[in-house]
């Protein structure tokens, strides 16, 4: 992967992305948040020759929740793995602008990686637990990185996040067993214990309920609710309803731009450029 770091030229609040007509326009709303723990300014990235990211700014608020949505292809999952550098392990990637996390740069060569990831989880559209009991998945994270100094302090660490998932009641009687055993809902849920059982700052969330029924992914979004309060959360979803329901901010994602970012009752209600009314009220997508 090749990297190259630097301000961007576009306006500050503001990202070049297409016009429905001809030329460029800036993206509609604020790009700001009130108390920002990512800022992102400028990011491009290319896939090989694909351009697949366009001078994207957002930031990413404390104790909030920004829904990415937009049309397959368009960018919103590029965009999150950019976060927590997961766009390293893809081979010709290149990445332009400027991320930070709390005014550090998350590009930075001296960055920890492995740190940077703890400090912005990430759950995935696919539950992925470990092949390892449902006390290891979460206990995982804290060992490798030294959070506890004793079993009691581990239990302590497992048993709550385990509990501010909202599964500890479920499986208190079985943290022996796989994780790989639970069901579809219970296994993302543990994913989400052990994303939070590193104490993370911001949690990635990429399509966390495509995979589940509407009985799991409600408890999901409640969940998403409930930890709010102490996460700054990025989900990329490609339901409408899911975003209304979860998210404080929405931002619109087209062919790779940012053409939208607002308050999620006034993107849903009263948007402002053509491209998102098109795809909030159906009409393509």
């Amino acid at each position: 992967m090749e990297l190259a770091t630097g301000s961007t030229t576009a306006a500050e609040g503001s990202a070049t992305v297409p016009s429905t007509g001809s030329g460029t326009c800036q993206t509609v709303g604020n790009i700001h948040a009130r108390d920002p723990v990512i800022t992102v300014r400028g990011c491009n990235v290319h896939y090989g020759e694909t351009h697949a990211l366009k001078d994207v700014s957002l930031d990413i608020g404390r104790n909030e929740v920004v829904a990415l949505i937009g049309p397959s292809g368009c960018g919103k999952s590029t965009f999150i793995r950019c976060l927590n550098r997961m766009n390293d392990t893809i081979e010709g990637t290149r990445i332009t602008g400027e991320f930070r996390l709390d005014g550090q740069d998350i590009y930075a060569r001296d960055m920890d990686v492995v740190m940077l990831r703890a400090r912005v989880g990430m759950v995935f559209q696919k539950p992925n637990p470990f092949p390892k009991s449902i006390y290891e998945n979460v206990a995982y994270g804290p060992r490798i990185h030294g959070l506890a100094g004793s079993r009691r302090e581990l239990d302590d660490i497992v048993y709550g996040s385990l509990e501010r998932a909202g599964l500890l009641d479920e499986v208190r009687q079985r943290l022996d067993e796989p994780g790989t055993g639970l069901s579809g809902g219970q296994q993302q849920r543990l994913c989400i214990a052990r994303a939070i059982a590193v104490s993370p700052e911001v949690i990635l969330m990429d399509e966390p309920c495509s995979a589940l029924d509407p009985i799991a992914t409600a408890r999901i979004e409640d969940l998403i609710d409930e930890i709010s309060r102490n996460y700054a959360i990025a989900i990329v979803t490609h339901s409408m309803q899911q975003a209304a329901r979860v998210s404080q901010r929405v931002a619109y994602f087209h062919l790779g731009t940012l053409v939208e970012v607002g308050a999620t009752d006034r993107i849903f209600t009263n948007p402002s450029h053509r491209l998102t009314e098109d795809y909030v009220t159906g009409r393509f997508g």
